[in-house]
């Protein structure tokens, strides 16, 4: 992992990230990478959390303990803190898949126990027994006793003249003073040392003797401490296994922790890697780059092969298409928008960057280059970067060799990162299906590199142009060019013509991407509106059958009823509802009154507006007049295609257009039921008078035509017949 670190410029990254953590650990995962993303995820939109404590590797406690060992001090520390921590996590992790993590985390109660034996700073308390305890007192009281025995002896007067300074200095972990030559003429001591400057570092015989006591109970304590840690190492072996557990769990925390503190830190995110071989990319940077230019691509085909300018990028977009699939593998943050970004699952990532030749194992750059594609062929699922692919060799024959390994390559569900200055292995591969060509874009008018890509074109090299940004004589250049040739100049000029066209199409289709999502906003909108319209005539529409339904059946019942009184009251209760029928509406717009020539729309045909007569027209409507209600017409916006005229022969009573119905021996519910749709159809057709016999009898028949005829919204008067066409018999309508 080291060399694919250096080889894709990330050791500075994971450097930086390994400074977050408690211990270093390895940066891969164990376990389902589902998991442990949506924990992340849940540890990254928690409220701040205590710091993990700086902890030591107990890998070597867990082989003590194997063997029935004795632990040092700090290991049975550092479990004590491991357990604390994991005590603080379980109060302050709240979230659903964190709690139930912490809740599988159940420490025994002796553990407990033990972890009270100790204080902030590491060590046994004073209180853990009454010996321990006692020892305790007595080295503080020692101490303060040689305190004491300095500062007597250096507010003697005798001993004065021979101080250097009024300081107590520690040598060799023993208190001295500093003194000058002839000092034992005044004080009793050992010499611990000899400063620079020739004096003389001197411990007073009695600090030599409350040293020797403070030796002995250090000691003491030392064996109590001991006979502890034997004590707790035995308990600690019985609970083994949790101990193994807890410290596997607390490394996995640690990684969680550190890789959020990390991405909150530097404004990161994190993308889970998909089952899928695509990887697209936006707003990618690479981070060994202070201030780079984001990478948007889309790398969904097996094999992306990218030429162009050198010094262009091309190297550069390589390494950042690895580390993205790198950093997803082991889910790492990076600087990236990660809800437009997908990137795939791969086994194994392999870079082919570096000249291989080496002179002590005797390989040249091309043979090195062999070996390394040798190896590939026993790989499966790999994501493969190569650098500079034709190195090493004549380009022509590369080229034809490369092709073949490629797509051998390609069959082995490999996918391959490839840069190249040879034009000709990019036109080998530019037909094939899972090949996907990107163009280093290069600046004419500047003369510099924009870092940028364009999709699906083969680039120049421009080697001529960077040979004299980087300071080559332009009279070499000149001569290079002429050795060159005019035809491969020539070749170059078309590339850079495809590349401008390609660049201003797709300028272009942006433009016109955006204009066809403004149509499709109006095109919603209007349609939306259409809606609304059409919910709302529904509305009116369901609205006033019900109303006209309700006025029918009023007056079917005042037929049926005999009792006068009633009988008014049901056709009052029609006439109610038949003038709610006709009641404008309020929220309704004022409609733009028809005129003649007006294309209408009648009963579900279109045709022409006549003529206007008070509230009656005449159109003609699929070539038949008709003369119909006026406010039975709506405009229409389109005029119907003339069809030639029909005759139509209809049998008539007289010359006055009247046809005739005879409801002789029905019911009156019946009889009313035919009369309205002989009205309707009379309507449809066009007749302006109607002849309808019903009889004298009871009456009833005759009193129930009529009754439906006062509400009948298209009738505009009736009358009894002429005695010649039946009298009071019949009735005549006007409609």
């Amino acid at each position: 992992m080291d060399k694919l670190l250096a080889q894709l410029d990330l050791q500075e990254y994971v450097s930086s990230y390994e400074n977050y953590l408690a211990r270093k650990k390895p940066l891969f995962l164990e376990g389902d990478i589902h998991l442990h993303h949506k924990l992340i995820r849940e540890l990254f939109n928690h409220q701040s959390i205590k710091p993990i404590p700086e902890l030591m590797s107990l890998d070597r406690s867990i082989s003590v303990m194997q063997k029935s060992g004795v632990l040092r001090l700090e290991e049975i520390y550092a479990y004590v803190k491991i357990i604390n921590y994991f005590s603080y996590l379980k109060k302050a992790l709240l979230s659903d898949g964190l709690s139930k993590w912490m809740e599988k985390i159940v420490v025994p109660e002796n553990l407990f126990d033990i972890c009270n034996y100790f204080n902030d700073k590491g060590e046994f308390k004073d209180s853990i027994d009454e010996t321990f305890e006692s020892i305790s007192k007595s080295l503080h009281h020692i101490k303060e006793d040689m305190r004491q025995a300095l500062r007597r002896t250096m507010s003697g007067q005798k001993i004065s003249t021979y101080l250097v300074d009024r300081q107590v200095h520690y040598i060799n972990n023993q208190e001295a003073l500093l003194l000058r030559g002839g000092f034992n003429h005044v004080i009793k001591g050992s010499v611990v040392g000899r400063s620079s400057s020739g004096f003389f570092y001197v411990t007073p015989e009695n600090i030599t003797k409350l040293r020797s006591k403070q030796n002995d109970l250090l000691a003491k304590k030392e064996e109590l401490i001991y006979e502890y840690c034997k004590s707790i190492s035995t308990t600690f072996t019985k609970s083994l296994f949790f101990l193994k557990f807890i410290n596997r769990e607390f490394d996995r925390f640690d990684a969680y922790q550190a890789r959020v503190s990390f991405a909150k830190d530097r404004e990161m995110e994190f993308v889970l890697p998909k089952k899928s071989r695509e990887i697209k990319l936006e707003k990618f940077s690479h981070p060994a780059l202070s201030d780079p230019k984001p990478i948007s691509l889309d790398f969904s085909k097996q094999v992306l092969m990218i030429t162009g300018v050198n010094a262009g990028g091309k190297t550069m977009l390589l390494k950042s298409i690895l580390s993205a699939a790198f950093l997803s593998k082991y889910l790492l943050p990076m600087h990236i928008d990660s809800q437009k970004s997908t990137i795939g699952s791969f086994k194994e990532l392999f870079a082919i960057l570096d000249d291989p030749q080496n002179v002590k194992n005797d390989i040249s750059t091309f043979a090195g280059r062999m070996t390394q594609f040798a190896g590939l062929f026993g790989k499966h699922g790999t994501l493969v970067g190569v650098d500079e692919i034709e190195l090493g060799t004549d380009a022509d024959e590369a080229a034809s060799l490369f092709k073949v390994i490629i797509e051998k390559l390609i069959d082995r569900d490999m996918k391959i990162v490839i840069t190249t200055h040879h034009k000709r292995l990019a036109s080998l591969l530019a037909t094939n299906e899972q090949v996907e060509l990107l163009a280093a874009i290069y600046d004419e008018k500047n003369q510099i590199p924009t870092y940028g890509f364009l999709q699906g074109t083969i680039g120049k090299s421009y080697a001529f142009e960077t040979a004299l940004r980087y300071g080559v004589p332009a009279t070499l250049v000149r001569e290079a060019r002429e050795v060159y040739g005019d035809d491969k100049e020539k070749l170059n000029e078309l590339i850079q013509k495809n590349i401008d066209l390609e660049l201003k199409m797709r300028e272009q289709s942006s433009k016109l991407e955006h204009e066809l999502d403004d149509i499709k906003r109006l095109k919603i909108n209007l349609k939306d509106e259409k809606e609304q319209h059409k919910d709302e005539f529904d509305s009116l529409k369901s609205k006033m059958n019900f109303e006209y339904t309700k006025a029918i059946k009023e007056a079917k019942d005042a037929i049926k009823t005999k009792d006068s009184k009633e009988a008014h009251r049901h056709l009052n209760k029609a006439h109610e509802y038949k003038k709610a029928t006709h009641k404008p509406q309020e929220n309704m717009q004022t409609p733009i009154p028809l005129k003649v020539g007006d294309t209408i729309k009648y009963s579900g045909s279109r045709g022409l507006l006549k003529s206007i007569k008070k509230n009656q027209a005449t159109i003609e409507c699929d070539g038949i007049t008709l003369r119909v209600p006026l406010d039975s017409l709506k405009r229409s916006g389109t005029m119907p295609k003339k069809l030639p005229k029909t005759r139509v022969t209809i049998s008539k009573e007289n010359a006055n257009s009247t046809v005739v119905l005879d409801l002789h021996g029905q019911r009156g519910v019946e009889a009313v039921e035919n009369l309205d749709k002989f009205i309707s159809d009379a309507l449809i057709n066009g007749y302006e008078e109607l002849h309808i016999y019903h009889g004298i009898g009871t009456g009833k028949l005759a009193y129930a035509v009529r009754e439906f005829l006062k509400i009948h919204p298209s009738v505009v008067s009736f009358c009894d017949a002429p005695p010649n066409r039946g009298g009071f018999g019949a009735t005549l309508v006007k409609l």
